[in-house]
Order: C-alpha cells, then structure tokens, then sequence
C-alpha cells in the first residue's frame, strides 16, 4: 500500500510549513545593526572622498601646478650655462627631477574615471593646453609634467604618492579596523540586549512542560521595564502553579468520590436484578458512565511525558492489539519497519487506543456492522506522518472543524453516543504536547481519516 494518501501531502504541507527554519532573535538583531554599522561606514566613505580626499587631491593639484610655474620661471631666468648647475640641485635638495625630453621618449596617460584623472586635468587647466601630464615616462612610475622652456623641452618628474593625500592601504586598514570593532561591539550588544528575552523564552518552555518550579526567573535584572516582566512573569508563574494543584485535587476528588459508588452500584445490580437482560443494560450504562468519567479525567490530566526513541511499528503492534481481538473491528497495519518516534510509550498508546475507539463507535461499515481501519506511516522530513483511517460513513465537511472540539459529537453519533465527545480532543492534546500536529480529512474513498505529525527520534530505542 502506498503510504501516500491523498490526504497526507495537504496534512505534510502544513507540517512542513510550521518547521521552516526561521532566523533567531539574536541574529537578526545582530544583521540589522550590522548593517546599520556598514551602512554608516560606506556613507562616511562616501563623504570623506567628498569633502576631503577630492579636494584634497585638488588642493594637491594646484600645489603641482605652482612648483611646475616656479621651476620654468627659475630656468627661464637662469643663464643657459648655469641650468645643468640648477638641474642638478634641483635633484640633490627637492623631491622632484628634472630632465630633458627627448623626441624618442614614450609616455602614458592616467586611467580614465579615477582621481588621478581629476588631478591631471586640474594640473593641465592651470598651467594652460598642451601641458602633458603622465604617469609613466619611458616605462618609469611617476608624476611626470611636459614643459618647455626657450624652444627646449623637459620632463619635470615628481613622486607619483604626491596626488594621494592618505594611501589607499592606510585608510582601506583603519576601515577594516573600525568596521570589525563595530561588527565585535554590535554582536556584544546584541547578545546582552537578548539575554533576557532567552531566558524568558527558556521559562516559557519549562512552564509548558509544567515545570513550574525550574521557569521561575530572577527578578534582579539591570532595567526597569525587564524587572517588571520578570516579576509580572513569576506572579503568573505561581498562580499557575496554584491552579494545577487545585485542579489536579480537584481531578482525583472526582475519580474517588465518582468511581467509588459507580462500583458498589454495579456490583448490587449484578446481585439484586434478577432479569438478565435489564441487568446488562444496567451494567453497560454504568461502564458508559466511567467511560466518561474516564475521559474528563483524561482531557485534564496534564501528566509530563517522557520521550523516547521507539520503533513505531512494534509499538502500534502492542497498542492494536486489544482492538484487533474484537469481532466488531478489521485493523490493519502498514508500517514500515525501523521507522523511529520520538514519544513517550503510554501518551502514543493513548492517542491509538482513542483513535480506534473513535473507530469502533462511529466509523462501521453499513455492510458487515464492522469498523475497517487502515494505519499506515511513512518519514516526512524530520517528521514521521501517521495516519488512522475508518472506511464508514464520516461526516459532512462543515462539520469536519469541529470534531476536535470539547463535548462535540456528529449527528449520527449523538443517537448512540457512549462517550463524552472529549476522545479527538484528547488526542489532539497529547500530540500537542509531544511537539506534532494532528490533521482530520476526508478521503475520496468514503470515511474519516486522522493524520498525525510525530517528531522523528535521533537516536536508537532507550528505554523500555
């Protein structure tokens, strides 16, 4: 049989759905004031290339212009003789060189686009057009500037660092620097702004498993606003606690007082009435009435479950077995085995005993008077779907919602209702609180068919 009902993709599309990975608290705290760092870091880049490396590059340029008017001016006045004389101290004692150019030489232009484009452009704007400004002459690295001087023309040379007023590697090292001390300060603050809020979320697990004790927080945090929750958090704390043991007093006060004459009537009915027919319609109200009595007990009892890893297949097998013994029931199991939940045995027990008892009373065959149910299983992501289907008449599919319920039953089964209508509720609880879903469809073939989502187990069985 295929594990594949057409009603397990819908009931797995939603589990799905629920354990689509979503981004912690933390992280994104720590993403969005990431940003904000490198958001503000790109725009005071922007601003410092605006407002100080591009004027600075141009304060530079017109520095270069006015060295360039100053040595033709100083050669122009100087006796032909004397210009070697001056040539060559102008070597020795300044940064700069100048040499003569010759018809052979070759020389290269600044990359379009970039500021040393900018800075040649200002350079030839102030000393007039036909002023050749390069960056290598003859293969050598430089900031070379084409001059004439008396029909003789020169190369005046200067260091190719003077257009960059802070070096690229320096101010590209204090960004990383700065940049990942911020990103260090924003991951700090981050994890110290959701400290609390983990705790409380950490509480908020342990006060759902009925751990009321161990969710208690500490009500000496550093702010204000978190005391307050912290306080307002332990007050509900205790008052849960309060009403869990006033209500589980409350469960066993009725269990006894109930049960007890329950009891005591049956066995005088069994002695007292002589016709055995009006004896077993007694006996059977009576079972009926600790039959519900049993429910309420067991839609509240909040009892801790204890998870462990269980093959699904053996354990359906032992939880059937009391139902497949039954002359009003067929059951039949298409489990594959080595399939493992995660689950605690008597809560699992629980959710199949109501299920086929659901079954029993209201999902018979009008053929034979007897319930036909399939259970089939099969791995879903790290989920493990699990499906109860009766072949009987089911019910309208307004109605389909509702069946989970407290106290409601379908219209065929409050004729013969022998229960309180708490049995899906039940099981709805106890899969809830094992960390699934439960999911009620009707398939095309006729019936009602529960689909559950049970958490798949990690590891082997432990454990009994």
């Amino acid at each position: 049989m295929n594990p594949r009902s057409p009603a397990a993709p819908d009931a797995v599309g939603r589990g799905a759905a629920s354990l689509r990975p979503t981004m912690g608290l933390f992280w994104r705290t720590f993403l969005l004031l990431a940003l904000l760092i490198l958001g503000s870091t790109i725009s005071l880049l922007q601003l410092f290339r605006l407002f100080e490396y591009e004027p600075s590059t141009l304060r530079n340029a017109y520095q270069i212009a006015t060295v360039v008017n100053l040595t033709r001016n100083a050669l122009q006045h100087t006796d032909p003789s004397q210009r070697t004389s001056l040539l060559q101290t102008l070597s020795t004692e300044e940064d700069f060189n100048v040499v003569a150019r010759q018809p052979s030489d070759t020389w290269a232009s600044f990359a379009p686009g970039t500021l040393e484009t900018k800075l040649a452009a200002a350079v030839t704007e102030r000393l007039g057009e036909g002023t050749i400004v390069a960056s290598r002459v003859n293969g050598e690295r430089g900031l070379w500037v084409g001059l004439t001087i008396d029909r003789e023309s020169y190369w005046l040379q200067m260091d190719y660092e003077r257009m960059r007023p802070i070096e690229d590697s320096a101010w590209l090292l204090w960004l990383l620097i700065t940049s990942g001390l911020s990103l260090a300060g924003a991951l700090f603050m981050a994890r110290w702004v959701n400290r609390p809020l983990r705790r409380l979320f950490l509480a908020t697990g342990r006060l759902r498993e009925g751990q009321y004790h161990e969710a208690l927080l500490r009500e000496d945090e550093s702010t204000r606003e978190l005391a307050q929750l912290t306080q307002g958090f332990n007050r509900m704390v205790h008052r849960l606690s309060k009403a869990e043991e006033d209500r589980a007093l409350m469960l066993a006060g009725l269990s006894h007082d109930l049960r007890t004459p329950l009891a005591r009537l049956r066995l005088e009915t069994e002695l007292s009435v002589p016709d055995a027919q009006a004896r077993e319609a007694m006996a059977t109200d009576i079972e009926q009435m600790d039959g519900i009595i049993g429910q309420f007990l067991d839609y509240g009892r909040r009892a801790p479950q204890q998870p462990q890893a269980l093959p699904l297949r053996e354990q359906l097998e032992r939880d059937i077995a009391p139902f497949v013994q039954s002359m009003q029931m067929d059951v039949r199991l298409s489990v594959p085995t080595g399939l493992l939940v995660e689950a605690d045995p008597v809560a699992l027990g629980r959710v199949i005993s109501n299920l086929l008892e659901n079954a029993r009373r209201y999902g018979k065959s009008a053929a034979d008077d007897r319930a036909h149910v399939t259970i089939q299983a099969a791995r879903q992501a790290q989920m493990v779907w699990l499906q109860v289907r009766d072949h009987g008449p089911g019910v309208t599919p307004d109605l389909l919602p509702l069946l989970t319920q407290p106290f409601l039953r379908g219209e065929k089964a409050r004729t013969s209702a022998a229960g309180a209508g708490l049995g899906l509720s039940i099981v709805e609880r106890i899969v809830q609180q094992a960390g699934g879903q439960m999911h009620l469809t009707l398939p095309a073939g006729g019936g009602l068919a529960i689909d559950l989502l049970w958490p798949m187990a990690k590891a082997g069985p432990r454990g009994n």
